[in-house]
């Protein structure tokens, strides 16, 4: 296949130039009826705003060119058949565990789980066994799931349908998914990874290997956190053989929305085309950039930056460069504090902050300047410390994350008869509901886990200082729904 070619987006571009008059959605008629407001800000792309290709192919169902893009990016990602998501990575992770394990049946799964791979095995009713990485000590933070645990999980549970992976973690650290690989494919199961952090990986030879390049049996990205699809677009990638890829595309299918936009799908052709042609160049250039800042952070009085250090001693596992995090609790500032300062005053927006730290994603977008302006920020925040408020144990998720012990599945305990109970008397009680610090969308607490006394306590202090908590049904934080 010839990677120079982007069908959808050329013909999205042939259709924005023609005098169209569509009698089908949207309804605001290529821009002619939305407010002005709306005009003024997308001009051009709401002339091309058309549901699943219409215009392009047809008003309703493509005809070709997105299943041309489609194998493009398969072509380019090292698998067999891709399918493009337009509700983010989230649709394949449902489809990803919904295809591989049907209601009471076991997977092998990670506990370092994004929410979305969570309302899969909810959805599936999918009875899974937690997975828990290594844990470095210094700073207690989660690092990557070594082949061994997984090796003797699949001895203890070998009825498991998968295996399923977060790899990378939301911090960049990814598992020795190649050894992964190889374990699962001699126990005779499939690899399927949850790769939303790592759409850049297969394209430079300084990243981590993507899960193709590692074997993995399917795989999904976010191409819009890291790449320059627009956000939404994300991409499936799989290969046949060990999983069904028909009834996984089919649940895609399911779970996609049956409006999806042409203005996704073309971002996603062009982001695949501009990695397969220049992806190597730009995220060379990425990469030294990040390791620029990395480098003056590092040099500031009361900032400590996550390196490489952290993996050492751990073979295989890798760490993505271009995730800069930043601990900046010895200055007595929280993450939220700092996120909150750097924005304010200095129009730096971090990706993530929490009690400890903040996070900076250097993409293909950067340049020397933003680089320069994110390094101003944060020595003007040196500049500033503050007496410390809290301990840092009482401020680090570390093993809270992997405490909880489950009594039911996920399913059982989101779909029986729930109570509404205070937080203070939720400890020892079985949660109905996850609990999601967010971001990065990993719940503190599954459905089906009992409620720790020490993970209501992180909590508090959490929300105390700026936490943003997802997924619950009570906002406030004031109750918790757990199993009658």
């Amino acid at each position: 296949m010839d990677q120079r070619d982007a069908p959808f987006i050329e013909a999205l571009q042939r259709y924005a130039g023609t005098a169209a008059v569509p009698f089908s959605t949207p309804g605001h008629k290529r821009g002619a009826g939305a407010p002005s407001t709306l005009r003024q800000l997308l001009p051009d792309a709401l002339a091309c705003d058309i549901p699943h290709g219409g215009g392009v192919d047809t008003t309703h169902l493509s005809k070709g060119l997105l299943r041309e893009a489609e194998n493009l990016a398969a072509a380019a990602y090292g698998g067999d058949e891709a399918r493009f998501l337009v509700n983010g990575s989230t649709t394949g992770n449902l489809a990803m565990l919904m295809a591989a394990a049907q209601d009471g049946e076991t997977v092998l799964v990670s506990r370092m789980l994004h929410k979305s791979l969570m309302a899969g095995l909810i959805y599936s009713g999918a009875r899974p066994v937690f997975l828990t990485p290594e844990i470095e000590t210094a700073r207690n933070l989660p690092l990557a799931i070594t082949p061994g645990r997984i090796a003797d999980a699949l001895a203890s549970h070998p009825d498991a349908k998968a295996v399923v992976l977060a790899s990378p973690s939301y911090v960049g650290v990814s598992c020795d998914l190649a050894e992964i690989a190889r374990v699962c494919h001699e126990a005779g199961k499939p690899l399927l990874v949850d790769e939303a952090w790592g759409p850049h990986f297969h394209f430079h030879p300084a990243l981590p290997l993507s899960a193709m390049q590692a074997g993995a049996d399917a795989g999904v990205s976010s191409t819009h956190k890291m790449l320059a699809a627009l956000t939404q677009g994300s991409t499936l990638v799989m290969r046949h053989g060990r999983v069904d890829v028909e009834r996984m595309s089919t649940i895609v299918d399911m779970a996609q929305t049956t409006s999806p936009s042409a203005l996704i799908y073309a971002s996603l052709d062009a982001s695949r085309r501009q990695m397969a042609l220049d992806g190597e160049w730009l995220l060379g250039r990425t990469i030294e950039l990040a390791n620029d800042l990395r480098d003056r952070l590092g040099a500031l009085s009361g900032l400590a930056v996550i390196g490489p250090e952290i993996i050492g001693g751990h073979p295989g596992v890798q760490l993505d460069p271009t995730r800069v995090v930043v601990d900046v609790h010895q200055l007595g500032w929280t993450g939220y504090e700092a996120e909150d300062y750097l924005r304010d005053e200095h129009g730096v927006y971090v990706e993530m902050s929490d009690l400890l730290s903040v996070m900076l994603l250097v993409t293909i977008g950067d340049s020397a300047e933003s680089i320069g302006r994110a390094a101003r920020g944060f020595s003007m925040l040196a500049a500033r410390p503050r007496p410390a408020r809290h301990s840092t144990a009482a401020r680090s998720v570390g093993e809270l994350l992997f405490a909880g012990v489950a009594e039911l599945t996920p399913r059982e305990a989101f779909m029986g008869q729930t109570r509404a109970v205070a937080i203070p008397e939720a400890h020892g009680e079985i949660s109905a509901e996850a609990i999601t610090p967010y971001p990065p969308g990993i719940p503190i607490v599954a459905p089906g886990e009992r409620i720790s006394a020490a993970t209501i306590d992180y909590l508090r202090v959490g929300i105390a200082e700026g936490m943003y908590i997802s997924g619950m049904a009570d906002s406030t934080f004031e109750t918790v729904r757990v199993v009658k």
